[in-house]
């Protein structure tokens, strides 16, 4: 919600306040000046203010006469300004809902290599999150209005619609799309994503939320690449932050966000890159870039824990690599260039 918004509210109450009370004033006027009934000068105010005036009720007496010319001329000006301002308003958020239909449609067209986050739930915001600080591209899929608020709000790119539908999944660009992230409220639509999202784009990856262990085999059984039950997650940190706390703290520092220079990064090593071919040793990482190889993924998914120093890097190889946040972009830089 932009900040004008707030303004536009405070106005909206102001004019329609005034208009309330002027209303409530031409009555009591009419009811004490003029002896007419509630209704029939409820009827008068309304039809003087809103400059109908139709004439079936016209004051006789001198106060009535000029009461009513200090009616019109405080009322017809309100009316009009709130009548204005009540369209002006109306037009305003139908053209922005076109508008920015349109253009939410067009972004997610433009959009390639992303990630649909399938809810936006405790867990999809916390991760869309994240996902925004590393500027990484994703389009979210919801269908209730009150949560698509709040995603406006932050303002993040999203479709209307249902996740478990195969339609918003290919209007939100599954084709084209690096991952999905299904984080739906219950493992029964979870896993349905999954089935449609493996049908659509058989290559794409797929992380999945579960929330009993019984369903978690399901769910990988279905196509799911990753299943993380939160529970589960959460319940070990907490018994290595009490038991293992150091260690807790390493992870903290090297995974979160505690430390602005220290931190771990994954890094691809593409194809063309200047390092394919050359020993751990001989690229002159640690002694260059001042960073630590943990360890490295292959293409199979096989994780190298500790890599020896003649390791032969090859393209395709994942490098997890431990160092300063400088050191780790240069590094990055290096190993997706040719």
């Amino acid at each position: 919600m932009n900040s004008e918004d707030p303004v536009l509210r405070k106005k909206l109450f102001i004019v329609t306040s005034l208009l309330l009370f002027i209303i409530i004033l031409g009555t009591v006027g009419f009811l004490v000046i003029e002896g007419w009934g509630f209704i029939e000068s409820l009827y008068a105010t309304v039809t003087t203010i809103s400059t109908v005036g139709y004439g079936d009720f016209v004051p006789v007496t001198v106060q009535g006469r000029l009461f009513t010319i200090f009616l019109v001329v405080i009322g017809v000006g309100t009316m009009l300004y709130a009548v204005s301002m009540f369209a002006e308003t109306m037009v305003e958020n139908r053209l922005k809902k076109i508008l920015g239909r349109g253009s939410m449609e067009s972004r997610i067209e433009r959009m390639k290599d992303h990630y649909i986050i399938c809810g936006f739930g405790r867990m999809g915001s916390l991760i869309c999150r994240e996902m925004a600080k590393e500027k990484a591209s994703f389009v979210i899929i919801e269908k209730d209005p009150e949560v698509i608020q709040r995603i406006e709000d932050e303002e993040y790119v999203y479709f209307r619609g249902n996740a478990t539908d195969d339609k918003s999944l290919i209007q939100s660009g599954i084709e084209r799309a690096r991952g999905v992230v299904c984080v739906l409220s219950s493992d029964a639509e979870n896993l349905y994503v999954i089935l449609t999202a493996k049908e659509l784009n058989a290559n794409i990856y797929i992380l999945s939320r579960c929330e009993e262990e019984i369903s978690e085999h399901r769910l990988l059984r279905a196509g799911a690449d990753r299943v993380i039950s939160p529970y589960t997650m959460g319940g070990m940190r907490m018994a290595m932050a009490i038991l293992k706390p150091a260690m807790m703290d390493f992870i903290e520092i090297t995974t979160g966000r505690q430390s602005l220079d220290l931190r771990m990064e994954e890094l691809p090593v593409i194809d063309g890159s200047a390092i394919i071919g050359e020993s751990l040793a001989s690229s002159d990482i640690r002694k260059q870039y001042k960073l630590i190889i943990v360890a490295i993924k292959k293409d199979t998914g096989k994780m190298i824990f500790n890599p020896e120093a003649g390791y032969i890097i090859e393209k395709g190889d994942r490098l997890v690599a431990l160092g300063e946040d400088d050191d780790v972009n240069r590094f990055n830089r290096m190993c997706v260039s040719p």
